[in-house]
């Protein structure tokens, strides 16, 4: 497959995504938090990763709510997933098959650590800061674009 990115031009990059839908993959999934405007306007990134690659296989932004987190696993119907490993919040436990859901922080270092690479690179994520995006479609943006270049663009 080979992805024309309209952000760097008419370089072209090849990607190759097969072996995810082939085999069965183990996913980590998280969430965290920011916010826009002030701190009570709080706008959550939920996303998922390869949980051997640590590769981004999708992610949504919206409220810390079980229809957000229904667009995440929504998305991850495309992969053939064999299991998912998550923290403890309830939405996760009502969406995804208990046969395929192993929830604790040992099997989450990897998006865990994510976290901490995101919340370090992207200062709108810093919980303390004077860098905060005064719309959702802008916060949006920023880290959206800032997730497709780290993963996807070879340097």
């Amino acid at each position: 497959m080979v992805a024309v990115n309209p952000y760097i031009g008419s370089r072209e990059i090849a990607v190759e995504i097969r072996h995810l839908f082939d085999s069965p993959i183990d996913v980590q999934a998280d969430e965290q938090w920011s916010y826009v405007g002030n701190k009570k306007n709080q706008r959550w990134l939920w996303y998922a990763i390869d949980a051997v690659t640590g590769c981004v296989l999708s992610f949504v932004f919206g409220r810390r709510q079980d229809a957000v987190c229904e667009q995440l696993i929504s998305n991850l119907k495309a992969f053939n997933i064999r299991t998912y490993y998550t923290d403890d919040w309830g939405s996760y436990s009502s969406l995804i098959p208990k046969d395929k859901h192993i929830i604790g922080k040992q099997n989450t270092q990897k998006i865990e650590n994510k976290n901490l690479l995101l919340r370090t690179r992207i200062k709108r994520l810093t919980r303390k800061t004077i860098c905060f995006s005064k719309l959702e479609e802008l916060h949006d943006t920023v880290i959206g674009l800032f997730i497709n270049r780290y993963c996807f663009q070879s340097s």
